[in-house]
């Protein structure tokens, strides 16, 4: 089983903008020692950890927390992809065996077309041609140009983080999800079943995440969808082993293949760095 989205962070580094100081659940430092109990629990092997700051230092710092981590599996980190340096940089950090691609904080980005600049060209070649991999940290509001970039690079692998973090009102549903079925409808898109918790408003029944799960699932099959923890952002409204089993109860409808896809071989296949180290990374995370 691989959690294909996690976050480290060390306040000491600085950076980490977007993290508010009297939240004490966030503001405190995140290693990997905090993780491998509950990875334990729920029967995880192996993760990726995700950028939570822009700029390439942190991206360096997850690679360092990899490299002495063996059940660190791939990073997602960042790169200014505006900048003239983004290709040389992306080729830089592709040297580490465990850098498996990109995440530009879209959310965070106050033009919502920001994807779509020709100045991101260059930078997206360069993954593509690395066989590297696009996280997609969009809003609800974003899908609609999401469906534009997805037409721009049909080549490069896209993955949505979050579900594109859904608005939780009824008559905001209809509009996700047909953006999502839009998005679906690119073969070179995926999804990660993580961060729902974090956006539902507080008391949201199980049965209405599965909902929003159910329909990532539908749309995009569960040869293109992935398992992600978000922690320890999740912990703003859940912990771990309880995501873990909302995401389980709500596959159990599925054949053991299809879950077992969802849950471990998806990942190999569409982080392909992940399946080159495959068999030195996976490792058992119990003593």
């Amino acid at each position: 089983m691989i959690d294909t989205h996690q976050h480290f962070w060390r306040l000491s580094r600085g950076g980490y903008a977007w993290m508010p100081k009297d939240v004490p659940i966030l503001y405190r430092d995140y290693e990997p020692d905090d993780l491998k109990n509950l990875l334990e629990k729920v029967g995880v092997d192996g993760t990726i950890a995700v950028q939570a700051d822009d700029n390439v230092a942190e991206t360096k710092f997850l690679l360092s927390l990899a490299t002495a981590t063996p059940w660190i599996m791939g990073v997602v980190g960042w790169v200014d992809l505006g900048s003239p340096v983004a290709s040389r940089e992306i080729a830089q950090l592709a040297k580490h065996p465990k850098f498996v691609g990109i995440r530009p904080m879209i959310q965070d980005i106050a033009d919502d077309d920001w994807m779509l600049g020709p100045d991101l060209a260059a930078g997206l070649e360069t993954l593509q041609n690395l066989d590297l991999t696009f996280d997609a940290l969009v809003l609800q509001k974003h899908l609609p140009s999401l469906d534009r970039f997805l037409e721009l690079y049909p080549n490069l692998r896209v993955v949505i983080d979050h579900c594109a973090k859904p608005i939780f009102k009824d008559r905001a549903f209809s509009q996700w999800a047909e953006g999502i079925s839009r998005a679906a409808a690119h073969t070179n898109c995926f999804c990660k079943l993580s961060g729902l918790m974090t956006e539902a408003p507080l008391g949201t029944k199980e049965a209405e995440i599965h909902k929003y799960l159910n329909h990532a699932v539908d749309c995009f099959g569960t040869d293109r969808v992935l398992f992600g923890s978000d922690w320890p952002v999740l912990n703003l409204a859940s912990d771990y082993v309880a995501w873990a089993k909302i995401v389980r109860n709500c596959l159990t409808r599925l054949p053991v293949s299809d879950q077992k896809r969802v849950f471990s071989e998806n990942p190999l296949t569409i982080y392909p760095r992940l399946a080159a180290g495959s068999d030195s990374n996976r490792v058992a995370v119990k003593p």
